[in-house]
Formats: structure tokens, C-alpha cells, sequence
């Protein structure tokens, strides 16, 4: 009995082999065959790139037209930008000196006011006039007169003195014509109004009279 065991044990061992060799060599196939497919790859199946000299050549140039182009549009950017501040500076410095224009205008007026009654007072007050008082008003307005243009000259604003010059369409406006005696023709002979100009730009035009060839 101890022998047939033996035997049975070596069948079932035997068996057991039998049983277990095509699934070793199952995995051992399929190892074979994984390791095949992870090895190095063939260096002749390698991708070509898919862009030919010739084509990368014209991708070339587009891209540098675009940079010319768009380095072109960026510098014409900064130029305009650099227009529309220059102009906005300019229009700042503008507000600031003729922000007073319309307020000057007005003020002129007063100063026209004030000269003609100075110099009404100045023919009263002769030399031979015993009244003083006259006198005295006189001065006051002559000072009153001539602090308020030093205070026209300290904010820009300047009375014209035409009388021998050339007509300026742009700063005189003629209200009449007078016989050149002794002055040449076309030239402001006589002022019926003062103008004034607040830092350089006329404000006011001086009405004026221009000599003519008299003719005989």
C-alpha cells in the first residue's frame, strides 16, 4: 500500500506538471512579445517633419512682414498718442491764460470809462482854474489809471498803441479815413477806441482811422 501511494503521489505530481507548463510557457510567450514591443523603436520609423524648406522659407517672410507691419502701426500708436498730449497741454496752458478773456473784456470797458473822465477832468483843471478840488480828482484818477494797466500788464493784458503803424486787419478795425498830411498812406492816423491784446491774442480791436491820398 506504501508503493501504490508513492505511485498515486508521483501521478498527481506528474499530473500537476503537466498542468502547469503551457501556462508558464503562456507567460513566458507573452513576456517575450511585451519586451518586443517596448525595445527601442526602428530609427527608420521616425516621423518626418511636415513642413518642407521651401514652405518654412514663406512662413519666414509672412512672419517677418507682420513684425514690420505691426512695429510700423506701434510707432504711428506713438506718434498720435504723443499729439493728443501735446495738444492736451496745449489746451491746459490755453485755459489757463485766457480763462480771464471774458472777464477782461468787460473790465476794458471800465478802463475806457475811467480815462475818458480823467481826461475830462484834465481840461477842467487848467493851470488857470482856481478850483482845486478839480485838481485833486484829476490826480486820484490819473493814479486810479495807472495802477489799474500795471494790473492789465501783470496778468497779460496790454493796450495797443497803433497810432504810425501799418493796418492789421486782425487787430484794428477802420471806423473811418482822415487825409495823410504828413503820413503815409495806409497807415492808423487816429484811434476812436483802444484795443487790447491778453498775452499776444486781440481780445478787442482798436477802432481806428487810416490816411488816405487826399484828392484834389
Amino acid at each position: 500500500s506504501c508503493f501504490a501511494l508513492m505511485l498515486s503521489r508521483s501521478a498527481v505530481n506528474a499530473g500537476g506538471a503537466s498542468l502547469v507548463s503551457p501556462c508558464v510557457f503562456s507567460t513566458a510567450a507573452q513576456q517575450r512579445s511585451t519586451g518586443d514591443e517596448c525595445g527601442p523603436e526602428d530609427p527608420h520609423d521616425e516621423p518626418k517633419h511636415p513642413l518642407s524648406d521651401c514652405a518654412l522659407e514663406h512662413k519666414a517672410i509672412r512672419l517677418e512682414e507682420q513684425v514690420r507691419d505691426l512695429t510700423e502701426r506701434y510707432r504711428k500708436a506713438l506718434a498720435d498718442s504723443e499729439n493728443v498730449r501735446r495738444r492736451t497741454q496745449k489746451f491746459v496752458e490755453d485755459a489757463k491764460l485766457f480763462g480771464i478773456q471774458s472777464f477782461c473784456r468787460d473790465l476794458v470797458e471800465v478802463a475806457d470809462i475811467l480815462e475818458k473822465t480823467a481826461e475830462s477832468a484834465a481840461e477842467e483843471a487848467e493851470p488857470s482854474n482856481p478850483n482845486t478840488t478839480l485838481k485833486k480828482i484829476y490826480e486820484g484818477l490819473s493814479l486810479i489809471e495807472a495802477k489799474l494797466q500795471s494790473v492789465f500788464a501783470k496778468h497779460g493784458l496790454q493796450k495797443m498803441n497803433p497810432v504810425g503803424g501799418k493796418y492789421d486787419p486782425y487787430d484794428h478795425e477802420i471806423v473811418c479815413h482822415v487825409p495823410a498830411e504828413g503820413m503815409q498812406p495806409g497807415t492808423i492816423a487816429l484811434v476812436t477806441q483802444d484795443g487790447y491784446k491778453l498775452h499776444g491774442r486781440t481780445i478787442r480791436h482798436a477802432l481806428v482811422g487810416v490816411a488816405v491820398e487826399s484828392q484834389e
